[in-house]
């Protein structure tokens, strides 16, 4: 990728460059905060629009992908809090079965306190790596590693007290 030079904002080729390089990364990650493959596909078209929109806002500070990443992930927590009040008017169903184990995977996922679940996504379903999880996030190196340390506990106890 070019660089941007400061004070000018993105340029709109290295956006759609990157749009193009990591849209599989990017829509997986927006699924999985999401929970539904549409909607996180819709998520990132949101933020890719919004990236393009906000271009001249971006002042070079961090990466462009980490600035990107940031417009991603908070536009998939938007949709995630609008399907939420959505399901929250809709009467609950149940089909009587229980749990695959990638069912109950996700559910402890989706338990997790947000930074852990958002540095989990970041981490294994973008493959990105530390700093630029914390870049994506706004966070410090050492608390994605501590997030991501807490996750595993976390998921670890969940999926074997699942399996007692």
């Amino acid at each position: 990728m070019g660089v941007t030079r400061r004070n000018e904002g993105a340029d709109p080729a290295e956006i759609e460059a990157l749009y193009r390089a990591r849209l599989a990364d990017f829509r997986r990650v927006a699924t999985a905060i999401v929970g539904d493959p549409e909607q996180g596909a819709d998520a990132v078209q949101e933020a890719f629009g919004s990236a393009l929109r906000k271009r001249k806002s971006f002042r070079g500070e961090g990466s462009l992908e980490a600035w990107l990443w940031r417009l991603v992930v908070n536009q998939a927590r938007d949709e995630r809090r609008s399907a939420r009040r959505a399901r929250a008017a809709a009467p609950p169903s149940t089909n009587g079965s229980a749990p695959s184990e990638d069912a109950r995977l996700a559910a402890a996922i989706t338990a997790l306190p947000e930074r852990q679940r958002l540095a989990v996504f970041l981490r294994y379903y973008a493959d990105l790596d530390y700093a630029s999880i914390a870049a994506a996030l706004g966070i410090k190196g050492g608390t994605v590693a501590a997030a991501l340390n807490s996750a595993h506990d976390t998921l670890r106890k969940t999926l074997q007290e699942a399996l007692r």
